[in-house]
């Protein structure tokens, strides 16, 4: 069956880290594959605004906050959003200042803001090169759509308050560092966005590949007729995907889409 969608994880994927743009050849062949009538989508943990690190390169639309936000092209146009219960945020609003932990709180309007500063989050801002975040009371939070969550700290210190027993029962833990872990609602990941993408576009899953280097890039590889593991990633990404290419520093991108037929060798 022909490729007719390509989704791409950032970081460690399209971007290595500690990077602040996509390669120059990894654009070319982006432009080079759209030109040929396949479309190409990201695919992220970023909310639309953490994205600053795509350049001027167009894509056919974002699935963003890992799954819970689908946007098109015009980066307006919301064809999917999934917030976490209101109830679960205000159990953490309670919850929040009393605790070690510190959160990052995603909006789906924007805004996003973190609680306080600790370490970790001065780190995972470092690796991702994020813009610099404004901490706020967590208390902010209330009566706005919140479609992501960062928790920062150990998973034994989540385990230990039960965070996902008692505060956010509604919610799952998706992670691809020890820094920090992505929280978002139960059955919201990258392969029910990548699906709501597909279903307004007419596409089938099979028609579709997928690239990613994290364990929340999972869901997509096993959904799409062709998952892609970045050389970077770990064994049970690798696992999980159909082919392995190489490193984001290597050529990863461009290795895979020729090995795909998507791209000339040169």
């Amino acid at each position: 069956m022909s490729i007719k969608a390509i989704f791409f994880d950032i970081d460690g994927t399209l971007v290595p880290f500690g990077d602040r743009g996509i390669p120059a050849e990894i654009r070319e062949a982006i432009r080079q594959v759209r030109a040929d009538g396949v479309k190409v989508f990201i695919a992220t943990g970023r909310h639309l605004e953490w994205i600053d690190n795509l350049g001027d390169t167009e894509f056919d639309g974002y699935v963003t906050a890992n799954g819970a936000m689908v946007l098109l092209a015009d980066k307006r146009t919301l064809i999917h959003i999934r917030p976490i219960e209101h109830a679960s945020i205000s159990r953490l609003i309670s919850f929040a200042p009393e605790s070690d932990l510190a959160f990052s709180v995603v909006p789906a309007a924007g805004g996003i803001f973190i609680t306080r500063e600790i370490p970790e989050v001065t780190a995972a801002c470092r690796l991702l090169n994020l813009p610099s975040t404004p901490v706020r009371p967590i208390s902010e939070a209330d009566g706005k759509e919140i479609v992501q969550l960062m928790a920062f700290g150990t998973e034994e210190d989540r385990s230990r308050v039960g965070l996902f027993k008692e505060i956010l029962p509604d919610c799952e833990p998706t992670s691809w560092n020890p820094l920090f872990c992505d929280i978002v609602p139960k059955g919201s990941d990258k392969g029910e966005g990548v699906a709501k993408m597909l279903e307004y576009f007419g596409l089938r899953k099979e028609e579709a590949v997928a690239f990613g280097d994290g364990d929340n890039d999972i869901p997509m590889l096993r959904l799409c007729g062709t998952g892609v593991a970045m050389g970077n990633a770990p064994q049970q990404v690798k696992e999980a995907a159909d082919y392995v290419t190489t490193d984001v520093r290597k050529h990863g991108v461009v290795h895979a889409l020729q090995h795909l037929g998507l791209l000339s060798r040169g």
